[in-house]
């Protein structure tokens, strides 16, 4: 398939273009790539559109960098009692660079700069080498302090917070249309027996055509498999490409994930 792979004068993908971040040419600090996500960012919010989409994405956008602001204030910007779940997707990738390009306003003055952001990465079961891959590369783009297990979900959490015991609070990119995302508000205590901390979810009300918006009109890198018709990534045993995606008369031939529009079908790739 050939996909509109050009860039801009900047070197920056049009389009979002997958491809892996280069660290060669990263800025030298967090703070500096927050400043630079926050221009992209605000651009987009000042942009003057009649397209529904990118109105509807502009609101989302707001709600969610409030819903970052309040994190930051109700932890008094202790970012060591402050991370995020991070699995190389594309919502997770959407709500990292929402939390950074706040950084650069929220943070008082008074207040030093995090040098690095405190992140959690449970792989899946037999996890594709491009996630774990974009993984690897876009937490060193982002200045992620990546924590990696391959264990449960309950177990991994248990372990990190034995090991950073000052974490209260953790932003997850769980989206409504998620399993069991339908009840779950901005910020949520775990429940039963589960691990004790706070889970933010600021995207929770995105729509799926909503987060590629971002991702293309921002020009992000993402996971390579999203151009290979995965639109939900899990395990190499319960991940498969969209069939709706695939190419009518071109048997495994796979439209990119971008192209889908309607949340129901986001998760027609998955067994589970």
């Amino acid at each position: 398939m050939n996909h509109d792979t050009s860039v801009a004068q900047d070197g920056s993908p049009v389009n979002g273009a997958a491809k892996l971040p280069s660290t060669s040419d990263a800025p030298r600090t967090l703070e500096e790539v927050a400043v630079d996500l926050r221009r992209k960012v605000l651009d987009l919010l000042e942009l003057q559109t009649d397209d529904e989409l990118l109105q509807n994405l502009q609101k989302q956008v707001r709600i969610s960098m409030k819903v970052i602001d309040d994190s930051f204030k109700r932890y008094k910007y202790n970012f060591e009692e402050l991370s995020l779940s991070y699995n190389g997707g594309k919502d997770c990738l959407v709500l990292l660079v929402l939390i950074l390009a706040c950084l650069p306003e929220s943070i008082p003055k008074s207040t030093d700069f995090p040098r690095t952001l405190q992140s959690i990465y449970i792989k899946s079961y037999e996890s594709f080498d491009e996630v774990d891959g974009f993984v690897n590369t876009s937490a060193k783009e982002y200045f992620l302090d990546l924590t990696r297990y391959e264990l449960p979900m309950r177990a991994a959490l248990e372990e990190y917070l034995k090991r950073r015991e000052k974490i209260k609070a953790i932003w997850i990119g769980t989206r409504r249309t998620d399993p069991n995302g339908g009840h779950l508000t901005h910020f949520d205590p775990t429940d039963g027996d589960w691990p004790r901390f706070m889970r933010i979810h600021p995207v929770i009300d995105w729509h799926y055509a909503e987060i590629w918006a971002f991702i293309r009109h921002l020009g992000l890198d993402y996971c390579p498999l999203y151009d290979r018709g995965y639109t939900s990534l899990g395990g190499k045993k319960d991940t498969f490409p969209n069939p709706v995606l695939e190419v009518p008369g071109h048997q495994s031939q796979f439209r990119p994930a971008y192209e889908l529009k309607e949340d129901n079908q986001e998760r027609r790739g998955r067994e589970r």
